[in-house]
This record gives structure tokens, C-alpha cells and sequence, in this order.
């Protein structure tokens, strides 16, 4: 039996590992706030927001959780990790699953690690190529 494809999510959840330096999380502020942009540009009502393992908050079970009050069914999260690591093949997973345990109806899409993306391999190396 053909599976349904995944309903396009009403919220994204940017999940990081966190750091006790406060400016680490500039980079993820930078990308909440360019899809929040987009998301506006074409018309598409989307809540983004930040989770994190550890080091700072809120954590990503807690994020799930405030989503799932607002009424959010599917959500689409975006592990902000260069690479899949133990933290995204074993932490995350088990996380995912306890915010469904506790939200039955809570659809939580997981994409790709960063390096994973399409075609952004070749983009930074010809980034890194076209450098002086």
C-alpha cells in the first residue's frame, strides 16, 4: 500500500546542539529569521523556532510540546549538525519519539543534516575554489 506523502509542515523546529557562548546562536537567529522571511514572502503561514540537545533552551522536547499546544500536526525539523553524528542518528530519534508519545497526532517530519542537502557539497566547494 503506496504511503501518503508528508503534508507540507506548519512549523519548522531548528534543532542544535547549543553552546554556553550566548553568540554561537547567531548563525541559527540568521536562518529563523531568512525563513521566516520567505515563508512571509510567499504567503505561507509557518512558525519557526529554535530546539536545542543541551547548553540552552528550550529543549527540543519542550519545543515539540509548545507546538503541538498551538496546534501545530506537522512539523518539519531541521537538525542544524554539519554531519550525522550519534547525536542525530540516536539523541534525536528517541527525543522525536517521547514529543509523539505524549502528542499522538504530532507528525514530525526529520530532513537532513546540513552536508546531506542537495547540491550544497558543490556549492562550498566552489565557494572555497572561487576564494583568492
Amino acid at each position: 500500500m503506496e504511503q501518503p506523502a508528508p503534508q507540507q509542515p506548519t512549523a519548522i523546529v531548528l534543532f542544535a546542539h547549543g553552546s554556553r557562548d550566548p553568540l554561537w546562536a547567531r548563525t541559527l537567529d540568521d536562518l529563523q529569521a531568512a525563513l521566516q522571511q520567505q515563508a512571509a514572502a510567499q504567503g505561507r503561514p509557518l512558525a519557526v523556532v529554535q530546539a536545542f540537545l543541551e547548553l540552552m533552551q528550550p529543549p527540543l522536547p519542550q519545543a515539540l510540546h509548545a507546538l503541538a499546544q498551538q496546534g501545530h500536526r506537522h512539523v518539519g525539523l531541521l537538525p542544524v549538525f554539519w554531519a550525522e553524528g550519534s547525536h542525530v542518528r540516536r539523541d534525536l530519534p528517541a527525543l522525536v519519539a517521547q514529543a509523539q508519545q505524549q502528542h499522538p497526532g504530532l507528525q514530525v517530519q526529520v530532513w537532513p543534516v546540513l552536508s546531506r542537502w542537495p547540491g550544497l557539497l558543490d556549492w562550498l566547494a566552489g565557494q572555497a575554489l572561487a576564494r583568492p
